[in-house]
């Protein structure tokens, strides 16, 4: 029996292997113009043509589809046809965007920004709903075990993607007075990113011939929870506060860290006098944080609990965080990169504490409708907050009224988390500030 068990337990780190390369690939590709969004500031620097305010259209069509209806469906057929069908189903549509992207960038034209905006929104919802299967898939395989560990480590590798573009993206694209840039040139971060996606694919089937010999009566157990399921249930977790909760802790703060990240080049290279590549290695301090501290406050949460409060923490540094980019003296670089060391803890914080929390709150039956809800309400604060930060920077191209704007959502993060705490308090039962393993 201990040899059975330590055999499953390998098997859940090889399968977690193979779930976290097309995330990595996703972030990548979210993230590849973000240290270099000032590109877009001059739409006579590239023969592309895009704007700041068309490149915040760009970057939200991420998440139309989600929030439109796309995301909630899913999750529902999420639970109702399992992960291998439905993840296999939507990490090929990611994949498709992508390649939709990179084509709109290669053929360039007037009509580049709609098909490009087409493709951005396949490839968000495609990646929306392949990140609620691999969580979905974490939380069946470590379940009874390190499970904020494990989910920690998808987190951290994941964002990795996010550091690898950029850092790699100005190395792509670089900086050069009085160039204007190729549509070969705009769209090498992309070409970097479709390959990506390319091995994910790959390891994503590998995965699914796992989940198939793991959970071999999976089709039956499916189909009886299918048969168990039911769609008001979907009204109990839409009537659910703790979701709520969850939901508005998890759109505001990453709100006030997803949508910085898009136009971090725009916002540091003005505030601290620094160049796009100095800029990339500052912002890049977030995703390389949480490759160390996800993981570790992952098994922090795992052993020693009190969830609730390291999401109270997380808020609390974000807003610092956000407080000096606003305020800090202007052109002295140290207060850049402090500010992305307090929203790097931050950053791995409060998701190492948010996402296991989710499946204290629902019933295993719903928990990847429950999951794909909340990254409904993420995606739709992230639509918003994007194009907002985008139309900020097109009209006045001032960078402290947009940090204005991110120290808002800290702000109403930092009080969502307040109740939250309060709920864990008042409702032991729910063990939200218990260890897991």
């Amino acid at each position: 029996m201990p040899a059975k068990t330590d055999s499953r337990r390998w098997m859940a780190w090889l399968a977690l292997a193979c779930l976290v390369v097309p995330m990595f690939a996703s972030y990548f590709f979210d993230d590849m113009f973000s240290s270099i969004s000032y590109l877009f500031e001059d739409p006579s620097l590239t023969v592309l043509g895009w704007n700041a305010s068309e490149y915040g259209w760009y970057a939200g069509a991420y998440s139309v589809l989600c929030v439109f209806g796309g995301l909630v469906v899913c999750g529902i057929l999420l639970d109702k046809w399992g992960v291998r069908i439905t993840g296999s189903i939507f990490v090929g549509m990611m994949a498709l965007g992508a390649g939709i992207v990179l084509w709109a960038l290669l053929r360039g034209g007037a009509h580049s920004l709609k098909m490009a905006y087409a493709g951005c929104m396949l490839f968000g919802l495609g990646s929306e709903i392949a990140g609620t299967a691999v969580t979905r898939s974490i939380a069946r395989w470590f379940k009874g075990g390190p499970m904020a560990l494990a989910m920690g480590l998808q987190l951290a590798i994941a964002r990795l993607g996010t550091a690898f573009a950029l850092v790699l993206s100005p190395v792509l694209v670089a900086q050069q007075a009085g160039h204007v840039y190729s549509l070969a040139e705009t769209a090498r971060p992309a070409m970097v990113g479709v390959g990506l996606m390319a091995a994910g694919l790959l390891l994503w089937a590998f995965f699914v011939a796992m989940d198939a010999r793991r959970f071999p009566s999976s089709g039956s157990q499916a189909q009886s929870e299918a048969d168990a399921f039911r769609f008001s249930d979907v009204l109990k977790v839409l009537t659910n506060k703790n979701f709520w909760l969850l939901g508005l802790l998890c759109v505001l703060f990453y709100s006030s860290i997803i949508a910085f990240k898009k136009f971090a080049g725009a916002i540091l290279i003005p505030r601290f006098d620094i160049p796009a590549q100095t800029a990339g290695w500052m912002v890049s301090m977030l995703p390389f944080s949480t490759v160390i501290f996800a993981p570790l406050f992952g098994l922090m949460v795992d052993k020693k609990g009190r969830g609730t409060r390291w999401m109270l923490l997380g808020s609390v540094l974000a807003l610092v965080a956000h407080l000096l980019l606003a305020f800090a003296p202007a052109g002295v670089p140290f207060w850049g990169y402090l500010s992305m060391v307090f929203l790097g803890f931050g950053y791995s914080l409060v998701p190492a504490a948010l996402w296991p929390s989710v499946p204290k709150v629902v019933p295993d039956k719903v928990l990847g409708t429950t999951f794909a809800l909340i990254y409904w309400v993420q995606n739709l604060g992230l639509m918003t907050f994007k194009m907002l930060a985008g139309s900020i920077l097109g009209k006045s191209g001032d960078a402290v009224s947009v940090e204005l704007m991110f120290v808002g959502l800290c702000v109403a993060a930092l009080v969502v988390a307040f109740l939250f705490a309060r709920t864990s308090d008042r409702h032991p039962d729910l063990r939200l500030d218990a260890p897991n393993a």
